[in-house]
């Protein structure tokens, strides 16, 4: 079977399909050129598209790697996490004059890891989430439901402190917030109104902190964070010339988390409780307070939190 000239010509011999080498006109080399030109046509023209349009693709890139944790460590990040072992820190004075900083979050909901601040403790406003987790106690309470009071303990206000730091072996990367628990901000008031310590955050003459943690060797348990103040004080900085610099970039701790209003307060629970009712798949309480088997995600999460 012949074809056009400019096309490979097929012979059939013996019932086996063959090829003339002799006829095929487009070689390999030039074959492979072509393809060649024509990937490096189609990056050219994708690269063009990027450029011209309104939105920066690359910069797009990275803003979603640095929301998904990819190739972003802690020490970029402005939050502080101490490793385990023992680490040096400096709380920095606040322009308020409160280095501790008191948030009140509800965690346990779902659609929001890091809690939700309480509109009523943070700020005198209507929370619908501590309406809701009073009533569940109080049916909880007069139905003798330990199940029940379980679920609206979950959902009750939870403390959580705040305190811009200066991390020992990182000063370059300038103040970052450090949070903690409820041990750790009672050892922090002992040490500041411990008159033998004086202002531990005077920027010439304070106070250095040393946090041991350490992480928890049984399962379920809690890592432990110690706090101990040094012997001798020492200048926030080497060069006290860059001190004010160092101040006057601080984070803002209170624009680090979303304050939602009292009615997105009560869409978030609406959409919490209005999950999947289905009691083939999930019972009542897994799909309403998601209480089922803590992922290694939640896990690394309450360690974070229980610092």
């Amino acid at each position: 079977m012949t074809a056009d000239a400019d096309h490979v010509t097929l012979e059939m011999s013996k019932g086996t399909l063959q090829t003339s080498p002799k006829k095929i006109t487009l070689d390999r080399t030039w074959r492979a050129c072509y393809l060649k030109m024509a990937r490096n046509a189609r990056h050219t023209i994708a690269q063009h598209k990027e450029n011209i349009m309104g939105i920066n693709m690359e910069l797009m890139r990275k803003k979603l790697a640095a929301l998904r944790g990819e190739g972003k460590s802690d020490r970029t990040s402005v939050w502080f996490k101490p490793e385990e072992g023992d680490t040096d820190v400096r709380i920095v004075p606040a322009a308020d004059g409160d280095p501790l900083k008191e948030i009140f979050f509800h965690y346990n909901i779902e659609g929001h890891r890091g809690g939700v601040m309480c509109p009523k403790r943070n700020f005198g406003e209507h929370c619908p989430i501590c309406e809701f987790a009073s009533q569940l106690w109080r049916d909880g309470t007069d139905t003798n439901d330990e199940e029940t009071k379980k679920l609206a303990k979950s959902l009750f206000v939870r403390t959580r402190y705040f305190s811009p730091v200066v991390v020992r072996g990182m000063e370059e990367e300038g103040v970052k917030v450090y949070g903690y628990g409820k041990q750790a901000y009672e050892l922090l008031l002992g040490y500041i109104l411990d008159p033998e310590y004086g202002d531990i955050t005077d920027p010439e003459g304070g106070t250095d902190i040393t946090i041991t943690y350490t992480k928890p060797t049984t399962p379920g348990a809690y890592p432990k964070t110690n706090m101990k103040m040094r012997r001798n004080t020492s200048p926030l900085l080497t060069d006290k010339d860059a001190i004010p610099g160092l101040m006057q970039n601080m984070p803002d701790i209170d624009a680090l988390f979303t304050r939602h209003s009292p009615e997105e307060i009560s869409a978030i629970l609406d959409a919490m409780l209005s999950g999947d009712s289905s009691a083939e798949s999930r019972s009542r309480e897994t799909t309403q307070y998601n209480t089922n088997k803590k992922s290694s995600v939640d896990k690394a999460f309450d360690e974070l939190m229980a610092g």
